[in-house]
């Protein structure tokens, strides 16, 4: 299962964006009090094929896609020198595959910015600079480890020649994204994750006015600091998308029209997470149940049977495949069959975000 790992600075709204992903329920005021464990649960991804696909079949079980969000207290400025409560907890989201950076844009007297001031420019480069030294302490630990070992075997050699190469990289403040590794010294790292290499999304927690208005401090030189690092900038509102998900269901949508709101910042958050992490979705349908299932862009037929049951892929013979466009325009699966728009596929076929899946197999 494929993770997305929540940072920020403290009071940024994290948690919030948190429980408004997961609905975790979460504590949001707990990490003040000098916890620092890691609040860990799924996301449904939002799909309105799922939407549709749930109305026309009307199953008994309907099952979105799902992310793994984990969420750590927030960094401060000199954390990684012991400040705060220290950066050891960032080891809860080491492993995770994508940063989701909450950042403050939000005023609020009651809630007292780490900084002292509102500035989320700055901010980035704060948690950025943090992230970099808690990476540059992890090689420099690995060195000496590797140095300080009573018999170095010619393999901890080569990995010490890279970590010296990191090391020195990361000592001129340039992060791990785009290092110049060639294939057998990504290979050596295989086992590593480091922060500074991780794909990342930019999520700025606004006010209310300022998410109508689309403007709060710094947002022209946050939305180039996002261009120029190729990076998703998210805007949401973490009060406002609050307040609605505490409305009854049908009060919703009027609500959010009311705003202009089309769709939740923390959908688009969710999906945003899905996308850059890689994934795509398959669907099985019937009355029974209706599912999105999750693969990697580029899986084949045969390994994404797999993801069903090993017996399904063990005794694959073909894949029955519907493009997910061809039944919302004609509305019925034998429909789309009478149009010879069914095909059979084999194992090698790739499977594409969309596709309909009925896997005929024999075991």
């Amino acid at each position: 299962m494929l993770s997305a790992g929540l940072i920020g600075l403290p009071m940024a709204g994290k948690t919030t964006v948190f429980n408004l992903v997961t609905n975790a329920g979460a504590e949001t005021s707990r990490f003040l009090t000098g916890k620092s464990d890691t609040n860990v649960s799924m996301a449904s991804v939002p799909d309105r094929r799922v939407d549709f696909l749930s109305g026309l079949y009307k199953p008994r079980r309907t099952v979105y896609a799902q992310v793994k969000f984990s969420d750590v207290p927030g960094l401060v400025r000199g954390a990684s020198q012991g400040q705060g409560v220290g950066n050891a907890f960032l080891d809860g989201i080491r492993q995770a595959d994508l940063l989701v950076h909450v950042v403050r844009a939000f005023e609020n007297p009651d809630v007292v910015h780490v900084d002292g001031s509102i500035n989320p420019p700055r901010d980035v480069e704060t948690v950025d600079l943090e992230l970099l030294l808690a990476d540059m302490e992890f090689v420099e630990k690995r060195i000496r480890r590797i140095e300080e070992g009573k018999k170095i075997k010619k393999e901890n050699l080569a990995e010490l020649a890279v970590m010296k190469k990191i090391l020195a990289r990361l000592e001129n403040e340039i992060p791990m994204t785009g290092a110049d590794l060639d294939p057998d010294e990504r290979d050596l790292l295989k086992n590593y994750s480091f922060f500074t290499d991780k794909p990342v999304i930019l999520v700025v927690n606004t006010g209310e006015d300022q998410f109508r208005n689309k403007d709060y401090p710094g947002r022209e030189d946050l939305v180039k600091l996002a261009e120029r690092r190729g990076v998703r900038l998210i805007e949401v509102c973490g009060l406002m998308e609050m307040e609605i998900s505490q409305l009854p269901p049908q009060d919703r949508g009027l609500f959010m029209a009311d705003l202009g709101i089309e769709e939740l910042g923390v959908e688009r958050l969710v999906r945003a997470a899905y996308d850059t992490l890689g994934l795509i979705s398959f669907f099985t349908v019937g009355e029974d149940e209706v599912k999105a299932w999750t693969v990697r862009k580029g899986t084949d037929a045969k390994r994404a049977a797999g993801k069903i049951h090993s017996d399904i892929e063990r005794g694959f013979i073909r894949a029955e495949v519907v493009k997910f466009s061809d039944l919302r325009e004609l509305g019925s699966m034998p429909k789309v069959k009478e149009k010879g728009l069914a095909r059979l596929e084999g194992r090698e076929y790739i499977v594409q975000d969309g596709d309909i899946i009925n896997f005929r197999f024999n075991v």
